[in-house]
């Protein structure tokens, strides 16, 4: 894994000479792996919601003895829930093996600490969307990328100052 981390910061580094005046390099990195994350998060979102999860409610069954019953999720919330895991742990792994390098921190407290971040992200999210979608109709996609620019500022003052702080 380190020798993709290192890969992975050569080519972004290889970049970051045009905008060494106006950008230190952490944020340089930090906006490279932020963006390289937040393409996945959309195409895995237009992806899922598009071609796997549709655009039906989904239903999920609980298991409750002698009570049967389930929770109906909408698409759009259906897709966060699964390609939210996938980056957070993308995300995660970026932003400690490329942007925020230097850390003092143990890598369990940051990612606890990172977690705590992304838990506040995905309430922005999930609140976003159903403002977005459910009460001013909006579609989804462009919905997300809207949120997502918000998240995008939150979590970069929470990652430099609290998560991977020095």
């Amino acid at each position: 894994m380190q020798k993709i981390a290192q890969f992975i910061t050569k080519i972004v580094d290889f970049f970051y000479p045009p905008f060494e005046k106006f950008l230190s390099k952490e944020i340089f990195r930090y906006a490279a792996c932020g963006g390289g994350n937040m393409v996945l998060d959309w195409v895995l979102y237009f992806l899922l919601y598009n071609f796997v999860i549709g655009h039906d409610l989904i239903y999920i069954p609980l298991c409750i003895v002698h009570c049967p019953s389930s929770i109906c999720l909408t698409p759009h919330i259906a897709t966060l829930c699964i390609v939210f895991p996938i980056t957070l742990l993308t995300g995660f792994w970026l932003n400690k093996y490329v942007t925020f390098t230097h850390s003092s921190l143990r890598g369990r407290n940051q990612l606890l600490r990172y977690i705590s971040i992304v838990a506040l992200n995905l309430a922005i999210n999930y609140f976003g969307l159903k403002l977005c979608v459910e009460i001013l109709y909006w579609y989804p996609t462009p919905s997300k990328i809207l949120i997502t620019i918000v998240t995008v500022i939150v979590s970069f003052f929470g990652q430099k100052y609290f998560t991977f702080k020095r």
